[in-house]
This record gives structure tokens, C-alpha cells and sequence, in this order.
């Protein structure tokens, strides 16, 4: 009896300590998202993010997070990405999302009407400089005001050490 509840715990200790071990990954830089109206989301509304780097040797992953219903009328979705630089240079890059194949079938993860999508905008990238960088992001698409996106994020991961 004793042997048996011995191994029990044993068992338990070890299947604990693997789930730490593979659950505690690195947590990412930053992962900011902002609701947005989704019948209506204006192109003033921006997404703000400060982050202040010190380590210019380790690479990174810039991701942009869009979470949009199906009633999300097109198959792409664009935005303007603005960063500020440490020495005040400004760089400004437009994505172009692409949310659903050409039949209709959406890329995005989630049941129902609801699709989550994580699109890659840099790999392995490096900060140049040290300092507190401002990320803002805001829709770039052809009507002033969009309807059918919920909310838009922007996640930093250092991929060095993984």
C-alpha cells in the first residue's frame, strides 16, 4: 500500500514538473490589442503601444492580431504600422492582411462567426537602438469607417532561446 500511494505521488510530481517545464515558455515583449466598434471602427481610432527595449542582440517576431466576424465584407484587410525610434526617426509600413481565401473561406481560427488571425509583419528582427519605441497602428483601407473587425493587437516575441 505504501509502495503504490509512493509511486502515486511520484507519478504526480513528475507529470508536474513536465507540464511546468513546457508551459513556462518566454512571455512576449508585448501582446496589446484594442476593441474596436465593429460597425463602425473610424480611422482615428489608433492603437497605441510603448515598449522600451534594452537588449539589441536578440531577434524578434512582430505579429499583428485581427479578430473579425464573418460579416467582415472583404477578404483582406490593410493597416499602417507607425514607429517611432528611440531618436525620434519615424518608419511607417503598410500590411495587407489577407482574412479569407478567394471563395469565401476564412484563414482566421474560432468557431462560429467569430475568426481570430495572428499574421506575421517582421522575422528575426533586431532593435537597432536602445530606448522606448511607440508603436501605432491604424486601418488603412479605402472607406474612413469599417465595419466587421472587432478588435486589432499587436504582439513582440523574442524568438532568441526558444
Amino acid at each position: 500500500m505504501i509502495q503504490l500511494i509512493y509511486n502515486r505521488s511520484s507519478f504526480l510530481f513528475f507529470a508536474l514538473f513536465i507540464f511546468l517545464t513546457v508551459s513556462c515558455g518566454k512571455a512576449p515583449l508585448v501582446d496589446k490589442s484594442m476593441d474596436v466598434n465593429e460597425t463602425a471602427w473610424d480611422v482615428k481610432e489608433k492603437l497605441n503601444i510603448d515598449v522600451r527595449i534594452d537588449d539589441t542582440i536578440s531577434t524578434f517576431n512582430f505579429y499583428v492580431k485581427i479578430r473579425n466576424t464573418t460579416d467582415y465584407k472583404n477578404s483582406n484587410f490593410f493597416l499602417f504600422i507607425k514607429t517611432t525610434f528611440p531618436n525620434g526617426q519615424i518608419a511607417i509600413d503598410t500590411l495587407e492582411c489577407i482574412l479569407a481565401d478567394n471563395q469565401g473561406k476564412w484563414f482566421g481560427k474560432g468557431n462560429g462567426k467569430i475568426k481570430d488571425s495572428r499574421i506575421l509583419l517582421k522575422k528575426n528582427a533586431i532593435f537597432p537602438m536602445k530606448g522606448k519605441y511607440i508603436f501605432e497602428i491604424e486601418h488603412a483601407m479605402r472607406e474612413k469607417v469599417t465595419s466587421g473587425i472587432k478588435s486589432i493587437g499587436f504582439r513582440i516575441e523574442n524568438n532568441t532561446n526558444k
